[in-house]
């Protein structure tokens, strides 16, 4: 049964994600593989190391513009996400490209591929923010991933959490702790959830993973970029010069 947060972040996602192509789709591009809102680009990072040839899973692919870029560096990809509209966007952009990535809808907590199927295992900012379990996530990984294989993903850097989401000078002054667990939630006019994101700290990422089998190769804090002037939200430029704004996990299946 899908848990509380699945249910509601599967009806924020095809409530919103219309306006998150149109509002973010130029900076993703149809494909391309951006780690974050800095910008970092995997064709500059090579975070995924080659990917000719190799079984690539994307995990909350959105409209699989980092998949679809992938595919053309000759990997042989499948990717998933638990927005059917997001989903949808993917078809659009095949459609309007003549590319054609492999997609489905599928919730991260519970995959629906056979074990040591793939090589490598990404996520731009996708689903790992959102599941309540992320240690379910990372055992699923586990089992999807040959031996040796490899897992990147990135979130939002856990020390945004203790400033406002605000990308102005308001956002650089804290307001509660760090170490605050409880989860930002959205409700209706009925008290049910409407959107839910989770907070684990850089110590709780690196112990879900260790505790699912899995071995942290490193960590990567992308610098704001100079001359990058784009509002993302709460990330900015004047954010990003004194706050990581997000973290890049890499890993193996040892």
């Amino acid at each position: 049964m899908p848990s509380t947060s699945s249910r509601a972040n599967r009806g924020w996602w095809d409530g919103n994600a219309d306006d998150y192509q149109v509002e973010h789709g130029e900076f993703l591009r149809d494909s391309g593989f951006v780690w974050g809102p800095e910008g970092l680009d995997e064709a500059e990072a090579h975070l995924l190391g080659e990917v000719r040839g190799r079984r690539v899973l994307e995990i909350g692919c959105g409209a699989a513009q980092c998949a679809r870029w992938l595919v053309t560096r000759g990997a042989q990809v499948a990717a998933f996400d638990l927005s059917y509209r997001q989903l949808r966007h993917s078809q659009r952009i095949d459609l309007d490209t003549g590319s054609h990535v492999p997609v489905m809808q599928a919730d991260a907590e519970a995959l629906p591929f056979a074990a040591d199927a793939f090589d490598l295992a990404c996520s731009a900012y996708g689903a790992l923010p959102f599941v309540a379990d992320p240690q379910a996530v990372f055992r699923e990984v586990r089992r999807v991933l040959r031996p040796g294989g490899r897992f990147v993903f990135s979130v939002s850097h856990p020390v945004r959490w203790a400033f406002p989401d605000d990308p102005g000078p308001r956002g650089l002054t804290s307001d509660r702790s760090y170490f605050d667990r409880t989860p930002y939630v959205e409700r209706d006019e009925r008290g049910t959830p409407t959107y839910v994101e989770h907070h684990h700290t850089l110590g709780d990422w690196v112990t879900l993973l260790v505790a699912a089998g899995l071995t942290v190769t490193g960590l990567v804090e992308p610098e704001w970029p100079e001359g990058h002037e784009r509002v993302w939200g709460g990330w900015s430029p004047l954010r990003g010069r004194h706050l990581p704004g997000t973290a890049i996990f890499s890993c193996a299946n040892i």
